[in-house]
């Protein structure tokens, strides 16, 4: 009798469903386990190093001493840096044409996304641009804009609208006008493929609900279309600000910044100063400027979108 008592209660503990926390801990160390990996090289790569880097901003730096404590110098010293400052300029100027590119790319992406005869085609071709090398595409505008045998010289004076060659990329006021152009062309596509994605993911029902309501074209796109893709907006012009602040390669190679720094941007400048002029403390502290101005617009732009750009809605 008591072994039967016995074997029901042994029955009985095993047939207990687990405690939650201890399932609720397991879990949260699975967690963590799959995490910490990427923890790890996310501190290593990005966090650490940007800590050294604000750290070496406040410091008068030297490869063979100790480094020196220098307070803010150098943020006072870029305060007179007219460099700096065109630079700056420059590259607000860069960000500035990332709306541009993402107007031209929502034109391209409705037109596309009706059911236009070789649609397919037309997006393939508008998106060839985005998987070239950022340095091909340097080169290949720069022959364009040649003044002997570019073929926009070639086109507007057989057009005859002008009478001799323009040097653009050697010019004060085309050199950044003409970079600005190579960069819209090239990211125009990978901005036509986050909006046709977010097209794509409205539903159909609502204009159809709309149309029934009797909104026009216009009002379904200003009622429905542009609210629904505040994320993909969002995203194209994120990705529209940390292009402008890495558009090393394409400047330098076009332009190399000039001529006299008219085509500088911060990054091109951050290079020459560290790696030409060997002064990687001041180099530091207009990393530091940089990227407190990419947090700040970054910020603005979610706000502008909504304050919930990318937020996952829950319920």
């Amino acid at each position: 009798m008591q072994t039967d008592k016995a074997a029901v209660a042994n029955l009985t503990a095993s047939s207990r469903p687990p405690r939650v926390g201890s399932k609720r801990r397991r879990e949260l160390i699975l967690l963590w386990a799959f995490l910490l990996p990427s923890l790890v090289i996310f501190f290593l790569y990005r966090v650490l190093p940007l800590l050294w880097n604000v750290l070496l901003s406040f410091e008068q730096f030297s490869l063979f001493g100790a480094s020196k404590w220098n307070g803010v110098d150098h943020y006072r010293d870029m305060l007179e840096d007219d460099v700096f400052w065109t630079a700056l300029w420059n590259t607000l100027i860069y960000i500035a044409s990332a709306p541009l590119g993402i107007v031209l790319a929502l034109v391209v992406s409705l037109m596309v996304n009706t059911e236009v005869r070789g649609r397919n085609l037309y997006r393939t071709v508008v998106f060839l641009s985005y998987p070239l090398m950022t340095v091909a595409v340097g080169i290949i505008w720069r022959w364009m804009y040649d003044e002997k045998v570019g073929l926009f010289n070639f086109v507007l004076r057989s057009l005859g609208i002008i009478d001799k060659p323009l040097p653009f990329l050697q010019s004060f006021e085309w050199a950044l006008p003409s970079v600005l152009l190579a960069n819209v062309w090239q990211i125009l596509g990978f901005y036509m493929i986050i909006l046709l994605a977010g097209l794509q993911s409205i539903p159909q029902n609502l204009y159809e609900a709309a149309a029934i309501d009797g909104a026009s074209k216009r009002q379904q796109f200003f009622r429905i279309t542009l609210p629904l893709l505040r994320p993909s907006i969002f995203l194209a012009f994120v990705i529209g600000i940390m292009t402008s602040f890495t558009s090393f390669d394409l400047v330098y190679v076009m332009t190399q910044g000039g001529p006299s720094h008219s085509s500088e941007l911060l990054v091109t400048y951050i290079y020459k100063v560290a790696f030409e002029l060997s002064k990687i403390d001041y180099a530091a502290a207009l990393t530091v400027v940089q990227f407190a101005l990419l947090v700040v617009l970054t910020w603005l732009g979610n706000r502008l979108s909504g304050g919930d750009a990318g937020a996952r809605e829950t319920g």
